[in-house]
């Protein structure tokens, strides 16, 4: 009895079950994330990566769209950086950004502060009338401009109506007009997306705020920029963010007023891609000031979010 009671003793004890490792919840959120992200993943790359990455192999090549391209390495790109028509098409979009982005954003930030404590049927409707260039395709709007700005249009009809009927002319023909016309244009597309950023954005502002503005006395205009502004901060950098983009890659507008005219006054890199690709067969200039056009979006945008970062 005694020996065997030895041996129980002495005998191994069982291995302890093996648990599965638990996976950091963490790692599992990621791993969600990757797939949740995998099908809009798939698709940037196939319509949007890989079309790029052709682009720019492209843009290597002197090609005429039809015939057997021959290498040209980095000429394109040299033409596209010295060539005054190809460089003045660049700094077109970059004065674009005043009439698309800085007018907009200063001018629905008033509105916004006019409109803002609005609730009735008054400011609804003053916002649907706003936001209407945002829902009218920006072709249609550019053909409407167009008869508004002719010889006889809705712009000089109101101008002889008030007396200036010497500054009327045919504003897209004119050469020094031609391009703050277009712009204004923008203005207007761009202006009732501003709108609605910044309506959105005051109405999460806590009322507290205003009732003790207005309990210390302060004014409209005080109380815009001691609470307003700096709570809007972050849909003003989302604002221009979107516009700036828009101003460089403006295409619609600028093709069904002017088509880049009258000369090159107008013309912008979106619209002389076009007219390189498709009208002179110069396939490979083209597809270089495409690339060099994202590049500088891209630089743009990565500029302005790491200087929101910094500010906040």
């Amino acid at each position: 009895m005694t020996k065997t009671l030895d041996r129980r003793r002495q005998a191994p004890a069982p291995p302890a079950p093996v648990r599965p490792a638990r996976r950091s919840p963490r790692r599992e959120s990621r791993r969600i994330a990757y797939l949740l992200l995998a099908p809009a993943l798939l698709a940037y790359t196939v319509f949007v990566a890989l079309p790029w990455l052709h682009t720019m192999w492209l843009s290597l090549y002197d090609w005429d769209g039809i015939g057997v391209g021959t290498w040209a390495g980095l000429a394109n790109y040299r033409q596209v950086l010295t060539d005054p028509d190809l460089y003045g098409a660049i700094e077109h979009s970059l004065g674009f950004v005043l009439f698309y982005s800085v007018l907009p954003i200063v001018i629905a930030l008033a509105l916004a502060a006019v409109l803002g404590g609005r609730t009735g049927a008054g400011g609804a409707a003053a916002r649907a009338v706003l936001f209407l260039p945002q829902v009218v395709p920006l072709v249609a709007s550019g053909i409407a401009w167009r008869w508004m700005y002719a010889q006889d249009g809705v712009v000089n009809q109101i101008l002889s109506a008030v007396g200036l009927g010497g500054v009327t002319r045919a504003w897209l023909g004119d050469f020094t007009w031609a391009f703050p016309a277009v712009g204004l244009v923008g203005t207007w597309v761009m202006l009732g997306l501003c709108l609605v950023f910044f309506l959105t954005g005051i109405a999460k502002i806590d009322p507290a705020l205003f009732e003790a503005c207005r309990i210390d006395g302060a004014g409209p205009v005080r109380t815009f920029f001691a609470v307003t502004l700096p709570a809007l901060r972050n849909e003003i950098v989302v604002a221009t963010v979107v516009t700036v983009i828009a101003a460089l890659s403006s295409f619609d507008v600028v093709y069904a007023t002017t088509g880049g005219g009258p000369g090159d006054s107008s013309i912008v890199p979106a619209v002389l891609i076009y007219r390189l690709a498709f009208t002179d067969g110069q396939v490979g200039l083209a597809c270089a000031l495409a690339v060099v056009l994202s590049v500088l979006i891209s630089v743009i945008v990565l500029a302005l979010g790491r200087l929101s970062k910094e500010d906040s």
